[in-house]
């Protein structure tokens, strides 16, 4: 019989420091557990769960962990590789001020950047209204009516305008996408990335010439506002024209400049999206960043990505969820309109709090000091001779430098540590921000040779282009403009938030385990944080080498040849891979290879990835056990023979089970010419045990997000980089605004996607080496098999492998309780609350089910408080069926129970307050309060508001 890896052997009593702390179960609680479970030894468990033709027969070679001191300093040294110049280069991204108060008390502060995306709207009202802040800022600025939670980045979400404007045309055969010339290059790269598969065709045109443009076939329109380079001019007359003509027009503008600049919804845009870096958000090469996305209301069931929506709970009180989700791709799965399943929350509440802290007058006059900046600038090189490629301008300059040779003027602005954008024509941009100061104007005048000038006139922008219109009128964005405020009001925030800092949130398939205080520290170093993603890479060395470091161990740990980091979300990542596979098709001859098998158990992104990706999907039966029905594989494989392109699967399977027919599985789709694609969802259980690459699969994409320690970030940021085997290789997404020979154009803006937060992975990896990453995935098995032996008594394990043995989670089948209780899943994971936890995944993927993963993260303990209140609900449950408590007013139904509740005179329920708000004694020491009651999701829905009101204050004199 095939071993198990010789790592496995080593006791828990060995293990490395920071092992130690990573991994909550101890050397005696090991036995204690094994016991329960029936195996003598963690190694017996795990042959047991691993089916033995895939098992890793050696250590990783990721050599010892090191101690948290020691990653860090190395990590130090190649930070310390990394050069931070002053950078006007712009193109979407600028440096700017993160306020402290907003620095330490969100972006570095576990109780938000530990948080679950907000399912569980009544544990998560802060979050929520941090992002409603967020659109309203965006909806606000931008003068559409609705805006969503944020996207991922500016160029993806103006590829979602670009789909759902192709969605929404019905010009018969319209196809052509119109993309003014001045938009920025990586917006206009990923559309032509996005385009492809879909067939849609990518138009660069003139935006300054309007009776010539090619307007046949075309179904819509995308401006830059300001340009990329700088010039500021009204599209109006375009907007009108392409109006006329049935298109919808798209704006990617700049939320600050809309302070002082007329919206793109005053002026008759359908769409706006862009980027609220600028708002407090750090460079980072490149992100992570909040993107955003505003529209007209008619499209708000086509709106891309997640949107809050105001409702109310059972009590009456104002309460906030994510609406209309019957959008979502999880649920529209093949049919959904975008395969964006994520936020890059985090950022924009981030982005949101530096509007609240400054305000309207704050952010107009950031924006003016800006300008200004530029205006003075502009004087100082008219001054000198030079000539102005616009005059009117927000903070970008596009300079022709007449005699001053352009290698002159690169060799003085290196000597000065200046970095400029130099166009092809030979002119130079100059993109101005928050950071720049007299003196960078005074630096910057010198690389021309050029002394500050007398400024005549107040300011460069066009008078017929000046907003006149209010903007963020609400309380909110008026009332925490002092440090003192702005601190009570995020951490009033944050205590409505259940975080890790709280409990366990043991959610199947997203891997909520610890993210490590000395993982997260690194994000906040400046020489990770202030690089421009376009700087010259000799001045990023040290994120060169962690990037090469980082592949090199992704690869090891998966048995891939070559790693992509650049796809900055999971469903980026999907898509990536499938792209890589159509490109490789192609690259063959075999362009009619468009089939797509995928089980019916699969990730709602998986379809929705497919389509975009110009494949067409067809769905994979399982048996009564969760697994691929192999037969229905095989026949579906046989039936589309030449045409089949790829199987999209998840390993473990979705159902929380390691498949023994895995390699069979990959056989059939290889007899036939297709690429296995593994989604990596469930990574966590393989690390260290066995590798996807070696076990037949072509391309996979990882959670660094999940396995890999970045935390969720309250449902965003992310990172999906995607493995491959060899001969996929050379079809990888390029780095490069242009692709290069066989690569496929790039999937996100920045070329190296959400840079900053990669050295929270590499930190993980080098703190736990090859023998901790092992013994952590094999604690995660064994934790998920205890709760589920646990609770089995209470509630069916659904689907079992092997031994009658889970992998790293497991689905209790909670269906029955409907016939003999009235109990649907939603009561238990709202009665859960009241215990102070957050519920597992709620019907997914079976419907009825709760499907958990507790992570290595957890202590013995914090799993067995999970089990106990698990078996305390159930005895609720018994009670109902047993005819003790009615069926309607019960504290299942009734729940949460937020204080409000509590307090209510007279009690008006059949069981006591008590029973209500205590019914575990651990609550008595810590007590977590759902900030609000039960809330109304219909009612969210048939009333959408997705914006604060805006009662309008008097101005301030």
């Amino acid at each position: 019989m095939v071993s198990s890896p010789p790592q496995l052997e080593i006791n828990l009593e060995t293990a490395a420091e920071f092992v130690a702390r990573h991994i909550g179960i101890t050397p005696s609680d090991l036995p204690q557990m094994l016991t329960l479970l029936g195996y003598g030894s963690l190694k017996e468990l795990i042959n047991a769960v691993i089916p033995p033709e895939i098992r890793l027969q050696r250590p990783l070679a990721l050599g010892e962990g090191l101690s948290e001191t020691a990653a860090l300093q190395k990590l130090r040294t190649l930070a310390q590789q990394n050069q931070v110049w002053r950078s006007y280069i712009g193109m979407g991204y600028y440096n700017c001020i993160t306020p402290p108060v907003i620095q330490r008390n969100i972006l570095e502060n576990p109780g938000w950047y530990t948080q679950y995306t907000p399912y569980q709207a009544e544990i998560a009202q802060g979050r929520l209204e941090a992002l409603l802040n967020f659109q309203t800022l965006v909806s606000d600025l931008t003068g559409l009516a609705i805006a969503n939670a944020s996207l991922l980045d500016e160029a993806t979400a103006a590829a979602e305008a670009m789909t759902l404007s192709f969605n929404a045309c019905r010009q018969k055969g319209a196809n052509c996408f119109l993309v003014a010339q001045d938009c920025h290059p990586q917006t206009l790269a990923v559309l032509r990335t996005r385009a492809l598969p879909l067939g849609i065709q990518i138009v660069p045109i003139d935006p300054t010439i309007a009776s010539e443009l090619p307007w046949e076939n075309a179904f819509g329109l995308l401006l830059q506002y300001p340009a990329s380079d700088g010039a500021v001019r009204s599209p109006q007359a375009l907007i009108a024209a392409a109006h006329e003509r049935g298109l919808l027009v798209t704006v990617a503008t700049d939320l600050l400049a809309l302070t002082l600049l007329q919206p793109p919804g005053e002026l008759g845009a359908d769409i706006a999206v862009g980027s609220s870096q600028r708002f407090g958000v750090p460079l980072g090469y490149g992100g992570p960043h909040a993107a955003f996305f505003a529209t007209r209301e008619e499209f708000k069931r086509q709106l891309p990505g997640r949107l809050v929506g105001v409702s109310h709970d059972a009590l009456g009180q104002k309460a906030l969820r994510l609406a209309l989700q019957t959008r979502e791709q999880h649920i529209r799965r093949e049919k959904a309109t975008s395969n964006i399943c994520t936020a890059q929350v985090l950022l924009a509440v981030v982005a949101s709090m530096y509007a609240v802290y400054h305000g309207a007058d704050g952010l107009r006059q950031i924006a003016k000091r800006i300008h200004q900046q530029g205006v003075k600038l502009a004087a100082g090189l008219e001054a000198a001779g030079y000539q102005l490629y616009y005059c009117e301008f927000f903070d970008t300059l596009r300079i022709g430098l007449g005699n001053l040779p352009v290698q002159v003027l690169k060799e003085r602005a290196a000597a000065a540590q200046i970095n400029l954008r130099y166009f092809d024509d030979g002119s130079v941009g100059i993109s101005l921000d928050e950071t720049t100061t007299e003196k960078d104007v005074a630096d910057l005048l010198a690389l021309f040779g050029a002394s500050p000038a007398e400024v005549e006139g107040g300011d460069r922008l066009p008078s017929s282009l000046k907003r006149q219109s209010p903007y963020l009128q609400h309380p909110v964005f008026q009332d925490y403009h002092s440090e003192h405020a702005l601190l009570r009001y995020i951490h009033r925030l944050q205590a409505k938030d259940l975080s890790l800092t709280t409990s366990m949130i043991p959610l199947g398939s997203c891997t909520m385990k610890l993210n490590a205080t000395a993982e997260m520290l690194p994000i906040s170093w400046p020489e990770f944080n202030q690089l421009h993603p376009f700087a010259p890479q000799e001045q990023a060395q040290g994120y060169q080498q962690l990037f090469r470091e980082l592949a090199a161990m992704l690869a090891e740990i998966t048995g891939f040849d070559a790693i992509s980091l650049q796809p900055n979300a999971g469903s980026q990542g999907e898509y990536a891979g499938l792209l890589v596979i159509r490109q490789y098709h192609h690259s063959r001859g075999e362009s009619q290879r468009n089939v797509c098998l995928i089980p019916t158990s699969a990730h709602g992104t998986n379809p929705a990835s497919a389509v975009m990706a110009g494949m067409e999907v067809v769905a994979v039966n399982c048996d009564p056990q969760g697994n691929i029905d192999v037969a229905d594989l095989a026949a579906k494989a046989e039936a589309y023979g030449d045409r089949l392109a790829a199987l999209m699967m998840t390993y473990p399977s979705t159902h929380g089970v390691f498949e023994a027919g895995i390699g069979q599985i990959c056989n059939i789709i290889h007899r036939y010419g297709g690429q296995v694609y593994m989604d990596g969802a469930n990574m966590n259980a393989q690390v260290g045990l066995c590798r996807p690459g070696d076990f037949g699969a072509d391309v996979c994409h990882l959670n660094l997000h999940k396995t890999f320690c970045i935390p969720h970030g309250g449902g965003g940021p992310g990172v999906g980089p995607i493995g491959v085997k060899a001969h996929l290789a050379p079809f990888l997404p390029t780095t490069q605004v242009i692709p290069q020979g066989s690569e496929i154009g790039p999937v996100t803006a920045a070329p190296w996607g959400s840079a900053s937060i990669l050295p929270i992975s590499w930190m993980y990896i080098t703190l736990m080496g090859g023998v901790g990453l092992t013994q952590a995935t094999a604690i995660a098995i064994l934790n998920a098999n205890y709760i589920a032996k646990r609770l089995e008594p209470y509630y069916p394990i659904l689907y079992k492998g092997a031994h009658g043995l889970v992998a790293h989670e497991c689905i209790l089948d909670l269906r029955p309780l409907k016939k003999s209780a009235g109990i649907e899943v939603e009561d238990i994971a709202k009665r859960l609350m009241d215990y102070g936890f957050h519920a597992p995944t709620v019907s997914w993927p079976v419907p009825g089910t709760l499907m958990i993963e507790p992570t290595e993260s957890e202590t013995k303990a914090e799993l067995d408080r999970f089990c106990e209140a698990m078996i305390a609900i159930r005895a609720e449950i018994a009670e109902i069926e047993a005819g003790v408590s009615d069926r309607q007013q019960n504290p299942l139904k009734n729940a949460p129970h937020p204080a409000l509740m509590l307090a209510t005179e007279p009690w008006p329920y059949p069981y006591s307050r008590q029973a209500a708000a205590y019914p575990a004694p651990w609550l008595r020491e810590y007590k977590f309060w759902p900030a609000v009651a039960r809330i109304d999701n219909a009612y969210g829905d048939r009333h959408l508001v997705c914006s604060c009101s805006v009662p309008i204050r008097a101005p301030q004199s």
